[in-house]
């Protein structure tokens, strides 16, 4: 394959991605608010997600596109951020759909960002891509907008699948690490009643997925996840016991609310029931080197 586009690929999952094919791509470029520099042979080209300002010329005669751009959600939801949460997501996947059609030869593939959040809240059903069924809240709503802006717009040379990513547990960077912290120091008991369920991906799982959908060609819709959701009560278990901590606090949702105000999150981050499952990578075929997630802790530990 020739040329690899990351849009907003500087984060943690850009990273995971860039190390996983920057062998396998002649020439890798990254959109980024940052300046336009070549660094270890990835060239890094600003952008503001929004507006032209030369970066669209990169698209041209690129293989894959994979957009990651978007706020995080790690925040409060204040107006002011629910509404940057939205509109980061809309407006560069838009621009992304006018840019690809602007090119004379667009990209072969394109992969945007989506999320497992778009599910509603499931003690019980296990969500697919066929079956799952969709909520209605701020979350689920900002999910179907993003890939309302990604479909809506026919690009008739370029394949276009929507990655519903799952959390990505990874050594730098993610969730994983706050939570690894809070089981070190005695905090790694349930959070809140402890039923609700972690759909999640090991980042080498996530990065191998990636690479599985440009192979096979797959388009649509597609859960990024591990086949195997836990519930919050027996992931921190297992997390307590690779760390080596013999016990964890539990956190009620009292306690969680207060915890969340101060480091400026939101408790929906860990009370949301993710029951989320890969239906289209495993029907195609594609094998997970981490099912289980004290596996996935020994790795990564």
């Amino acid at each position: 394959m020739s040329k690899l586009i990351i849009s907003a690929g500087t984060g943690f999952l850009g990273q995971i991605l860039v190390d996983h094919f920057k062998n396998k791509f002649e020439e890798i470029v990254i959109l980024t608010r940052g300046k336009s520099q070549t660094i270890d042979g990835i060239k890094y080209v600003n952008w503001n997600a929004r507006t032209f300002s030369g970066w669209e010329k990169e698209l041209e005669n690129a293989t894959v596109l994979i957009n990651l751009a978007g706020k995080s959600v790690d925040c409060r939801y204040t107006k002011e951020n629910k509404k940057e949460i939205l509109l980061s997501r809309i407006e560069s996947t838009k621009i992304l759909n006018k840019a690809v059609l602007n090119c004379t030869n667009p990209p072969k593939h394109w992969l945007n960002s989506s999320t497992s959040t778009i599910y509603r809240f499931s003690l019980d059903k296990q969500m697919d891509e066929v079956d799952g069924e969709i909520g209605n809240d701020f979350s689920i709503n900002v999910a179907l907008s993003w890939e309302k802006a990604f479909f809506k717009t026919e690009t008739p040379n370029t394949l276009k699948t929507a990655l519903r990513t799952s959390i990505v547990l990874g050594k730098n960077g993610g969730a994983f690490i706050p939570l690894k912290t809070l089981a070190k120091v005695g905090f790694g008991g349930k959070q809140g009643k402890g039923n609700q369920f972690i759909s999640w991906i090991h980042e080498e799982d996530f990065a191998n997925a990636i690479d599985f959908i440009l192979q096979k060609e797959i388009t649509g819709v597609i859960n990024i996840v591990s086949p195997e959701p836990i519930r919050n009560v027996d992931f921190m278990q297992e997390l307590r016991k690779a760390v080596g901590f013999p016990f964890g606090i539990p956190i009620n949702k009292f306690f969680l609310e207060i915890g969340s105000f101060f480091i400026r999150t939101e408790t929906e981050l860990v009370l949301k029931s993710r029951n989320v499952v890969p239906k289209r990578l495993l029907d195609n075929g594609f094998g997970f080197k981490f099912r289980d997630i004290d596996e996935a802790f020994k790795d990564l530990i």
